[in-house]
């Protein structure tokens, strides 16, 4: 067990100049809520799959992320709609197909996620 001691100054040393010029370029709180909810959806193990498949393969329909994720074309297509609406995920009608792409952002957070195994073409 660590001891809580350790995690902490013995003495008062703040950089006042310092620690304020960080904090004025730190995001606001609501920003913050908003960035955690967006990395939060790489924590279900269904999302993040989509989203390495859409890394590995750039665009896909839905009957192809189905299939390769092994799940429901129904529960992909509402994961999907998840991911788009916290902007990783873009969309487009092509005749019958909707297809899939990660955005920038997306890349970028999976790219964070999976780390060095990340094959996340751009």
């Amino acid at each position: 067990m660590t001891d809580m001691s350790d995690d902490r100054c013995d003495l008062l040393c703040l950089d006042a100049p310092r620690a304020e010029a960080i904090r004025e370029e730190l995001l606001d709180v609501e920003a913050a809520g908003e960035a955690a909810e967006r990395a939060r959806m790489f924590s279900d193990p269904t999302r993040l799959v989509l989203a390495a498949a859409l890394g590995e393969g750039g665009e896909l329909c839905v009957c192809d992320l189905a299939w390769i994720s092994s799940r429901a074309q129904n529960l992909v297509s509402h994961h999907l709609r998840l991911l788009r609406s916290h902007r990783l995920v873009t969309s487009r009608r092509d005749g019958k197909l909707v297809m899939y792409s990660l955005t920038e952002e997306g890349h970028s957070l999976l790219r964070a996620v999976l780390g060095e195994e990340a094959k996340v073409t751009s």
